[in-house]
């Protein structure tokens, strides 16, 4: 972590506990409700301590060895105990609830048996931990906490979602029906950002919702169980009206548009406690959430596309986030970056919009460069504003607001100079907004009240007072106390004539905590005044740095001084209070004016990076979802091309439909398949971000959603294997896709048997081709797949496969070395042969195996099952003889599997045990047996 602890013992701070107040904590430890989520640290002033299985987790994570632990108390009532240092905690409170989501942290403070708990904390409620989180940090991320109420019915799901984003302030439901797999709730977590979730108990603990909760761990979700009887509605107008500005009517009728969120709202109030705490009375905003509004992506696809940042990641430029964060805010671009990343449009209109302001700064580069250079002066607005309202706030925090507000002006005068073509979009969405809220009544009416009441002139000594010119009380009470100096300073000029000393040099006036004012000489000079000293003054300390002494007058003098002080620390510290009391008007000015910064920043980001790229970005077409095609030319992978490694060789993309709508794309590993699709579903993002794209020319068709089931991750930690994943994520693209998706498949089937995979991604494939009707990207090494193409050309009148084309990656062999050269260029036509065994050269195998695998290969190229039946031409894909079966066999066979695939996927597994299973599976299977015995395209499969 943070630190390194080869010598711990000599780091780790000492458990100084003597035996009274040991056994005091144990006795209190004891009485602690049993909480395996909770990690309880307890605060020691100078230190903090963990214990018992807390103290086991800390030792083993964050020291990463056991003996960092101590025992606390003797025998059999022994506790495990590890001290935490200050820096160590501030690292543990990051991790537990900024990276991990299945803990909660919780703060104690006390002693002896006394301890009360004074901070709690979960990844999606981090507010009682913001100031240890990001005193040397910005926010990223603002959390997000969901809570679920699900109402079974026959034809599916209906799911009732509440969500409250606490650092925003804002409150909002939504009910939408879903399937099995929970693919809308999935897509609503990430777009929301959500880190954790309520569920009742009992539903939480159902077994028909066990693909809920992997779900939730697959998305990072910190699950929260809470009683059933909390999911209530009632009472919710009455608690949304103290909490959301404006009259109480609107939320009524807002509340009565739904029959299930108004309970999952209910829970989040209640669990968030924000009745509670005053400060949030009339601040909320409340909203609908629609799933329609944005694209939805679920965690394979942000995982697949690599959009947010990993800590696995070499270099910011592996994610896309990473790659686009060129902001210059402090803090609130990058989260409104988060969140446009998470919520791509779908309005093309919007998405226009954002695409004409990326432009006229790609095209006026002083503009772009002049607003970068003022937006860096320009602090977090949006947390400065929150802890204006949370009562956290200083003078401190009103100085930034108002060094923010001054550069505003100057913002606003480089936007009135832009004259381009897109000026009066600039007008409308950003300048009249900007004149509206920098007016008189608004923010000039702040920056006049900073001007009035604080003193400017301070600032360099980096001290944040009240101007005594602000008010009469302060300004009489600053006059005493500059009186109040003078007359010491004269008494200090008098008394040194008086005993014929030079002034500062040899007699010094000193202040202090313990004496306040009093005179100081060396104890060299002490001899020559003793006699005065003994007589006339008052020796208060006689030390090693000399003689500290006073008189009556300097004593009168100095405690009036002190008196005035603290009177004026008090006037101080009340108008301090008013100030930023009045401050706090100002919040929704401030609120908008970071809502018009933080776009800005984001936009001129995607500019900067699109002008400053090597191979410059261009600006794509974009169509609605039911028309135009997705012709992406000259196209990269935005990520890719940014690392120092690599020269990134273009490809075209061309998804027209009706005619290469489904693509099925062949060629070696590490040919560059993967890349290829993964860039095509990137650059769609980026476009509908708003960003301008990797490309030589693009034309985009807006889609509503990605899937992606790219690579697969073992999950056996939650008890899924790598093939079962892999047919989970299947699962949920056949369920949620639509014609209006973007599907994109690599190497799927390749978990099982050769037979048995081929025949799950042919059936798929026909699924999507048919059924579905979604652009697909389909990168496979079953080059029988490519004769999926030739059914475009059968005039078969049961079967329209209609839009599937092949595609291959090249490379190249050199005929007499036989070394094989990667080309990088997706070309079409099915692949031309395989070349897995020079790929296994690459790797360095030794020759024996490579030799054996040749002849293993070889044989297997001319092998084929007795009882099929071939046509009387052989059809050549690769240099491998392939079976080609009759067309009717072929469609026939194909139908019957997709039948019995669906079949299987129909099945309620949640509800069922293992044994009903198997009679079920076995029924199928029987089945389809039976079926096979007069079809030949079957048959090579049973």
């Amino acid at each position: 972590m943070a630190e390194n602890f080869h010598d711990l013992t000599n780091k780790l701070p000492d458990l100084k506990l003597d035996p009274k107040q040991a056994q005091g904590f144990l006795s209190f430890f004891k009485t602690l409700p049993d909480d395996p989520r909770a990690v309880r640290l307890f605060d020691r002033r100078d230190y903090y301590t963990a214990h018992g299985d807390n103290a086991t987790f800390i030792a083993k994570t964050y020291y990463h060895t056991t003996t960092a632990m101590r025992q606390l108390g003797n025998g059999s009532n022994a506790l495990s105990s590890v001290s935490v240092s200050k820096n160590m905690f501030e690292t543990i409170a990051r991790d537990l609830l900024l990276d991990r989501t299945v803990h909660s942290l919780e703060l104690y403070e006390g002693s002896g048996s006394n301890w009360r708990l004074v901070k709690s904390g979960t990844p999606g409620n981090i507010g009682s931990f913001e100031e240890v989180l990001f005193a040397n940090s910005e926010m990223q991320d603002s959390p997000v906490i969901v809570a679920l109420s699900l109402n079974f019915r026959e034809n599916g799901c209906t799911i009732g979602l509440g969500f409250v984003d606490l650092t925003k302030r804002v409150l909002g439901m939504a009910d939408f029906l879903d399937d099995s797999h929970f693919t809308n709730v999935e897509s609503a977590l990430v777009a929301l950002g959500c880190k954790e979730c309520l569920l009742p108990i009992e539903c939480a603990k159902s077994t028909e919702n066990r693909m809920l909760r992997d779900m939730l761990t697959k998305c990072g979700v910190m699950l929260t169980e809470k009683k059933k009887s909390e999911f209530k509605a009632r009472d919710l107008v009455q608690d949304l009206g103290r909490l959301v500005k404006g009259p109480i009517e609107p939320v009524r009728d807002f509340v009565s548009g739904f029959e299930f969120a108004t309970g999952a709202l209910g829970a989040l109030l209640s669990y968030a406690e924000l009745l509670a705490d005053e400060s949030n009375y009339e601040n909320y905003t409340l909203r609908r959430y629609n799933l329609d509004s944005y694209m939805r992506l679920d965690s394979a696809a942000m995982r697949a596309l690599n959009v947010l940042e990993s800590k696995t990641d070499a270099n910011k430029n592996f994610s896309l986030f990473g790659l686009l964060n060129r902001t210059c805010t402090a803090g609130m671009g990058k989260r409104l970056l988060h969140i446009w990343l998470k919520q791509p449009l779908v309005d093309v209109a919007e998405i226009n919009t954002r695409l004409d302001i990326v432009q006229a700064f790609v095209e006026d580069t002083v503009l772009r460069h002049d607003l970068r250079q003022h937006l860096k002066r320009i602090s977090d607005i949006e947390r400065l504003i929150h802890n204006l309202q949370k009562r956290r706030a200083g003078l401190q925090h009103i100085v930034k607001l108002y060094q923010s507000s001054i550069r505003l002006p100057y913002i606003k005068s480089a936007l009135e100079i832009y004259d381009g073509q897109f000026s009066s979009v600039m007008r409308s969405r950003y300048l009249e907004p900007l004149e509206l809220w920098t007016d008189d009544e608004h923010l000039n009416k702040f920056t006049g009240l900073v001007e009035a009441s604080v003193d400017l002139d301070q600032l360099e000594n980096r001290e944040y007072m009240i101007s005594a010119s602000y008010d009469s009380t302060l300004a009489n009470l600053k006059a005493q106390q500059e009186l109040l100096e003078f007359q010491i300073q004269n008494l200090h000029r008098q008394t040194a004539d008086d005993l014929d000393l030079p002034i500062d040099k040899a007699l010094k006036l000193d202040k202090g905590t313990q004496f306040g004012h009093v005179f100081r000489i060396t104890k060299k000079e002490e001899p020559k005044i003793r006699k005065k000293l003994n007589t006339q003054f008052i020796v208060l300390e006689t030390r090693k740095d000399g003689v500290k002494f006073t008189n009556t007058k300097l004593k009168k003098l100095g405690d009036k001084y002190l008196q005035i002080l603290e009177e004026y620390k008090s006037c101080q510290k009340k108008l301090v209070d008013k100030v930023v009391q009045t401050a706090t008007t100002f919040s929704e000015v401030f609120e908008s004016l970071a809502e018009i910064i933080s776009e800005l920043d984001v936009l001129l980001s995607f500019a900067d990076l699109a002008s400053s790229s090597p191979t410059p970005y261009t600006r794509p077409d974009i169509t609605t979802s039911d028309e135009g095609d997705i012709i992406l030319e000259g196209c990269r992978h935005p990520c890719v091309e940014a690392q120092d490694w690599v020269n990134f060789i273009p490809n075209d993309c061309k998804l027209v439909r009706g005619k290469t709508w489904f693509q099925i794309i062949t060629g070696p590993n590490m040919g560059g398949k993967s890349t290829f699709i993964r860039q095509v579903g990137v650059n769609i993002l980026m476009a509908q971000v708003g960003s301008f794209v990797p490309c030589d020319k693009a034309s985009i068709s807006v889609r509503d959603c990605i899937f992606a089931r790219v690579g697969a991750g073992d999950c056996q930690l939650r008890g899924v294997s790598t093939f079962m994943q892999e047919m989970l994520e299947t699962a949920s693209i056949l369920k949620g896709a639509t014609e209006k998706s973007l599907i994109i498949i690599d190497e799927l089937g390749r978990g099982t048997s050769t037979n048995d995979g081929f025949g799950l991604a042919w059936a798929i494939c026909e699924h999507i081709v048919e059924v579905i009707k979604a652009p697909t990207l389909f990168a496979t090494h079953f080059h029988e797949l490519t004769a999926l193409a030739l059914e475009n050309v059968n005039n078969n009148p049961e079967k329209q496969i209609v839009g599937v084309a092949n595609y291959h990656v090249s490379a190249l062999i050199d005929s007499s070395t036989r070394k094989l050269t990667m080309l990088y260029k997706v070309e079409p036509g099915a692949c031309d042969q395989s070349f897995g065994i020079h790929v296994a050269e690459f790797a360095n195998f030794p020759e024996s195996v490579v030799t054996l695998a040749r002849e293993k290969a070889a044989e297997l190229e001319d092998f084929s099952l007795p009882g099929a039946s071939l046509t009387d031409t052989t059809q050549e894909v690769g240099s491998k003889r392939k079976r080609v079966f009759e067309s009717d066999d072929m469609a026939r066979g194909s139908a019957r599997a997709r039948q019995f695939l669906e079949a299987f996927v129909a099945l309620p597994l949640e509800t069922m045990d293992k044994m009903q299973v198997l009679q079920e599976v076995r029924k199928l299977t029987d089945t389809l047996e039976k079926d096979a015995e007069n079809c030949n395209w079957l048959q090579q499969f049973l």
